[in-house]
């Protein structure tokens, strides 16, 4: 059985459709992640999911408990980070993490266990204000806010938003340590395309609908289009230029390259001699595997056609 359900949940704000029927399943001890952009609808599935919004339609289930009727009981059960650092800012660090521990009628010393690798990075500073904490160190303590009372299902929201590459990947070890040695579910959203690799599963979300659910390595597999990388001496006039070439279908910034989807008659020599008849130089085109962004890209460009 599924430990988080959603059947067909939509939702609007005013003329703004943020969900469009959307559905899918997470299962116990698996890091799923919604990936998406801003405005794609992940925050307000994340809030319904977590009993702080109602659905206008369709039906909702944590730890087999409906989200309408059994709220008080899934706020027990879940912990929620939410996107932007709700946390007391005046309270210390230690005093933040005590007065959680409290509200959940249980003690830090219960449940040390579970966020001690990760509290014991910020410990140094438990008398500092939770305010003054750079945004590594409140993205930590806010975990462990979240883990103090040993919840079943973690929904963290864009957690990693704003914060260096290196918190980041200790961001996400300590997510697999979470459901490695101690089974806890994670439900994840983050607009990082690469941060996709880390989940068991994902759903690619856009506009309020559910693009592709599969593991990242699925995704990639079903991408079935011609994909090159591009660069020349003028990176700045080479996209306006591959978007005029014939043969060419999609052409996208992509890092130190353009990354570029082409039709079955354009070879790599044909591109390479347009682009010099430009007035490009090094001009390099190479094959290159498809990345998430990749796809996402080319599912976005389906689901505006569709």
């Amino acid at each position: 059985m599924a430990i988080v359900s959603a059947q067909n949940i939509t939702k609007s704000y005013r003329k703004v459709k943020a969900l469009r029927g959307v559905s899918f399943d997470v299962e116990e001890g698996e890091i799923f992640g919604l990936i998406g952009p801003d405005g794609a609808g992940k925050t307000s599935l994340f809030r319904i999911l977590t009993t702080l919004l109602l659905a206008d339609s369709g039906t909702a289930t944590v730890d087999g408990l409906d989200v309408v009727r059994n709220y008080k009981a899934i706020r027990r059960r879940i912990g929620y980070m939410p996107g932007r650092f709700s946390l007391y800012s005046d309270l210390s660090v230690e005093e933040n993490l005590e007065f959680f521990a409290t509200i959940f009628g249980t003690t830090i010393k219960e449940n040390y266990h579970l966020v001690e690798d990760i509290y014991k990075q910020i410990e140094p500073f438990s008398e500092r204000k939770a305010g003054k904490l750079s945004g590594g160190m409140k993205q930590k303590l806010a975990l462990s806010c979240a883990l103090i009372h040993a919840p079943r299902v973690l929904f963290l929201d864009e957690p990693t938003t704003g914060v260096d590459p290196v918190s980041r990947k200790e961001f996400w070890e300590m997510l697999k340590k979470l459901k490695r040695e101690h089974g806890i579910t994670v439900v994840v959203s983050t607009p990082y395309m690469d941060e996709a690799m880390q989940c068991d599963r994902i759903a690619l979300i856009q506009d309020g609908a559910f693009m592709r659910i599969d593991t990242p390595q699925g995704i990639i597999a079903a991408y079935d289009r011609t994909l090159w990388a591009v660069s020349s001496n003028d990176m700045h006039r080479l996209l306006h230029d591959l978007r005029e070439c014939r043969g060419i279908d999609t052409a996208f910034s992509f890092g130190e390259s353009l990354h570029v989807t082409v039709g079955a008659e354009l070879a790599p020599a044909d591109l390479e001699a347009f682009l010099t008849g430009r007035g490009h130089g090094a001009v390099k085109v190479e094959p290159v595997e498809a990345s998430i962004e990749d796809c996402f890209m080319a599912l976005m460009q389906t689901h505006i056609e569709s």
